[in-house]
């Protein structure tokens, strides 16, 4: 590993242990030149995950992009963010999990307004409507009677 202070090649391994997640090796380093520490992540290198959209584009999984929704559905509702994380890292891990390069959006859809539904109607409501792109109100009520008949 290379020193980012002076650029030596000959650095050492202080320290090493798994970050609180698991997902990574923290390594603690030191230049055999110049002396200074500094700390490196292992990570596992993933497949990028493709998703196809309904007009038949592809583009990469962008984790933030489900998280930007979510937050977006749940504005002014008592959801906390960490609940949203988590959705999001169950979904990412539900289609790593898949083991397909390229999933339809149609699968992280639905993944998440399922999930969403447990955490609080309003805003799955909200999601959904925009997600599933409801062009008059009988769709929105058609959505809306099926959660009252779930009694949720």
């Amino acid at each position: 590993m290379r020193c980012p202070y002076c650029r030596h090649d000959d650095t050492r391994v202080l320290d090493s242990r798994p970050t609180e997640e698991g997902t990574a090796i923290r390594r603690r380093r030191e230049c055999g030149r110049c002396g200074r520490r500094f700390t490196t992540y292992e990570h596992v290198e993933e497949r990028p995950l493709y998703v196809i959209k309904k007009d038949g584009r592809r583009e990469v999984f962008d984790r933030r992009k489900v998280l930007r929704g979510l937050v977006t559905a749940c504005e002014k509702r008592p959801v906390p963010l960490a609940a949203l994380d988590a959705l999001v890292d169950d979904c990412e891990r539900y289609l790593r999990d898949l083991a397909q390069d390229e999933v339809a959006s149609r699968v992280i859809g639905e993944f998440v307004m399922d999930r969403l539904r447990a955490l609080d109607s309003v805003a799955y409501v909200r999601f959904a409507s925009v997600y599933r792109e409801f062009q008059d109100l009988s769709g929105f009520r058609d959505l809306l009677e099926r959660i009252e008949g779930r009694g949720e």
